[in-house]
């Protein structure tokens, strides 16, 4: 066994999961990371990866790595630094344990993230929402489960991986109704709901569970057998009903409609409905406030109106006129 198994084990096993107690949505996302890893370093070094060395994961194979990433994978900028931020963890955490490879990992933790456009986000305007929400057969059981879920998503902003975490004893239907939710960074969070968001879950959950009512833990979208929805299934569900709301709203064709789509959505409505955006931050459980601003720059009402109040070039400004009778007395005074 070489210097790199024991570090990698205990990477996972102490430092993830005893140490910072990382999230499974994270520890799943750095085994990704080092499953790849190796595998390339295997085709690039020909050895197997429980022979390979923190020497052979140098500065030069880890660009390549990375650069075999964005050619060969079609990742993205924002998917490369996600790859480069969990093997930057890994080395740091190599750093104090393996001394005699100093220069190695200094010179990969040096490596940069990779600086990427920012894009303006994509949402959908109220009639395209409308038309997505329609656009589930409520006939059927999956239909009506997936009206429910797309109208939650709607109205919350709530990630994908929250709304498949969620259990029926999340959603709060009687007075101040909301749901709560275990979000990103272990935080959690109570979003209210419209009275259509709670008429839909209530007859939702009476579905679910006539009776008593649905069990304990019980997930409040599940399959049809019972088990908890996964992020490819909502995903697949999403583009399913964004095609078939496409024929009565085509504008919708020109958007790539994801669940995160119906996040933004959400913020979209807040933000036009006057909502500051600190408590946009708040609703969609953002770290940073900051984060939040980008839904001011994918707002074009916002800039039309900032531009109706700026003079245009070559004209004249207009003569003050007071609002009110009143005032206009007092300034003739």
């Amino acid at each position: 066994m070489t210097d790199l198994s024991p570090i990698l084990q205990k990477f996972f096993t102490d430092r993830l999961a005893r140490q910072k107690k990382a999230s499974p949505n994270t520890v799943a996302a750095y085994l990704d990371t080092c499953r790849l890893l190796l595998a390339f370093a295997r085709d690039k070094t020909g050895k197997p990866p429980s022979k390979l060395s923190l020497a052979d994961l140098d500065a030069t194979l880890i660009g390549a790595f990375l650069q075999h990433l964005e050619d060969d994978r079609g990742n993205g900028s924002a998917t490369r630094n996600a790859r480069l931020a969990a093997i930057h963890s890994l080395f740091g955490y190599a750093a104090p344990r393996a001394p005699e490879h100093a220069a190695v990992i200094s010179q990969v933790l040096a490596t940069p993230p990779r600086r990427r456009e920012r894009a303006i986000v994509s949402y959908l305007a109220p009639e395209e929402a409308d038309a997505l929400l329609a656009a589930p057969d409520r006939k059927t059981w999956h239909g009506r489960r997936d009206h429910a879920l797309l109208l939650l998503a709607v109205q919350t902003g709530l990630r994908v991986s929250e709304l498949t975490a969620l259990t029926c004893q999340d959603a709060h239907l009687g007075t101040g109704p909301h749901v709560r939710c275990h979000g990103k960074g272990r935080k959690d969070r109570a979003t209210p709901l419209t009275s259509q968001v709670v008429r839909v879950l209530k007859t939702w959950l009476a579905e679910l569970g006539p009776g008593p009512g649905p069990g304990p833990g019980m997930p409040l979208f599940p399959t049809r057998a019972g088990g908890r929805l996964s992020r490819d299934a909502v995903e697949r569900l999403v583009t399913k009903h964004a095609t078939a709301a496409s024929g009565d709203c085509p504008s919708i064709k020109e958007k790539n409609v994801t669940p995160h789509t119906l996040r933004h959505t959400a913020a979209m409505s807040l933000l036009r409905a006057g909502v500051d955006t600190s408590v946009i931050a708040l609703w969609l459980g953002h770290e940073n406030a900051e984060t939040t601003q980008v839904y001011l720059h994918a707002d074009m009402s916002i800039k039309e109106q900032a531009l109706a109040r700026v003079q245009q070039p070559g004209t004249s400004p207009g003569r003050y006129r007071a609002p009110d009778t009143l005032l206009a007395f007092l300034d003739t005074l």
